[in-house]
């Protein structure tokens, strides 16, 4: 396996080998909202084309196309793992990016052998899957998280001083699509009935293509001392101890193909509350673990998450059987079953079927 990526940051070697990976990283020239210019891709891509038997690119990418177009041409067979479509902020701006990245996608995943979501509801209703439905594969994605530390959690908690509150977390990237200002304007309604509720942010607020935290900053200003950044957390025991800290999680999207966090939330201990939207809505639905509510509407929000305080020790989660649904080895076994399905149909000539 060889792993074609760019070199995003400077201390990265340009090529290494990672647990028998070979990873290559390209030098990007420059980037463009979620994206890199990376001129020297078509070569190298040109020349592991000649050694390799499938490939399996990741979406959204700028260079799908780009991508599947020459494994066409080169007679290389390809599997369009994707992991959501393109959900850009209300701008004229962005919505031409939003355009641009549905048609380079679209022209992808024609190309390609098969495309992989993460579950039909998501894939069912998807603009961009619907087109290509009989060639989509709906396969779990792989969560692996330590256990948490109840007593490091603990300290955690007091180092904070939040001792006696009511926690409510939520995580990820601080953009439009992920519904954070709903949460925000919750806050006042779930205050009301949960006096000691407290907001806990685990994540990077200033996304660099996305401004979404400077246009919320009259709601962080509202929420004052309600309100706790934590900032990005990249140890995975850091992030099972904050998951095993809250009370509950909120995952307020707009738009979501399956949100990692809520099955790390999940596993910790943790119920979750979330949009009844296709894709946030599989993993409460297939597990009971948490409560679902309409997105957009704070009042509908602040009245789930009371109703998931209340009822908390009743959505408690069983982390080993949510283990057993994202184990990382079943996720492994498909996604190989799948590309050597498609090696040898391609190399047969035979249609794949999904």
């Amino acid at each position: 396996m060889t792993v074609l990526t760019t070199r995003h940051l400077p201390s990265l070697p340009r090529e290494e080998v990672v647990d028998g990976v070979r990873v290559v990283r390209l030098e990007p020239v420059a980037g463009f909202s979620r994206g890199m210019i990376v001129p020297g891709l078509p070569r190298a891509l040109a020349r592991l084309l000649l050694r390799t038997d499938v490939v399996q690119m990741h979406t959204p990418l700028p260079e799908a196309l780009l991508v599947a177009g020459m494994a066409r041409a080169f007679g290389v067979p390809l599997v369009m793992t994707h992991h959501g479509d393109v959900v850009m902020p209300e701008s004229l701006r962005e919505k031409a990016i939003e355009t641009a990245a549905f048609v380079v996608l679209s022209g992808a995943a024609r190309l390609a052998s098969a495309v992989t979501s993460y579950s039909d509801d998501y894939a069912d209703s998807s603009r961009l899957l619907g087109a290509v439905r009989e060639k989509v594969v709906s396969i779990r994605p792989p969560v692996l998280l330590p256990e948490p530390d109840r007593g490091a959690a603990a300290r955690w908690r007091a180092e904070l001083g939040l001792e006696g509150r009511t926690l409510v977390g939520f995580a990820g990237r601080f953009v439009e699509e992920k519904g954070f200002d709903v949460l925000l304007r919750a806050l006042p309604l779930l205050r009301a009935r949960v006096p000691g509720v407290q907001l806990v942010f685990a994540g990077e607020p200033n996304v660099a293509y996305e401004r979404f935290f400077e246009r919320c900053r009259p709601l962080v200003a509202a929420a004052g001392e309600r309100l706790t950044l934590l900032g990005l957390l990249r140890d995975p025991q850091r992030i099972a101890d904050f998951h095993a800290m809250c009370d509950v999680f909120a995952l307020p999207s707009r738009s979501e193909m399956m949100a990692l966090v809520q099955v790390e939330a999940m596993l910790a201990g943790t119920p979750v509350v979330a949009s009844d939207i296709p894709g946030a809505r599989v993993v409460v639905r297939e597990t009971g673990f948490g409560l679902l509510c309409p997105p957009e509407s704070p009042q509908a929000l602040a009245a789930a998450l009371e109703s998931a305080l209340r009822q908390r020790e009743v959505l408690r989660p069983d982390p080993a059987l949510v283990a057993r649904l994202f184990a990382p080895d079943e996720a492994i076994r498909r996604n190989e079953e799948l590309l050597a399905r498609i090696s040898v149909a391609e190399t047969l000539g035979e249609p794949l079927v999904s």
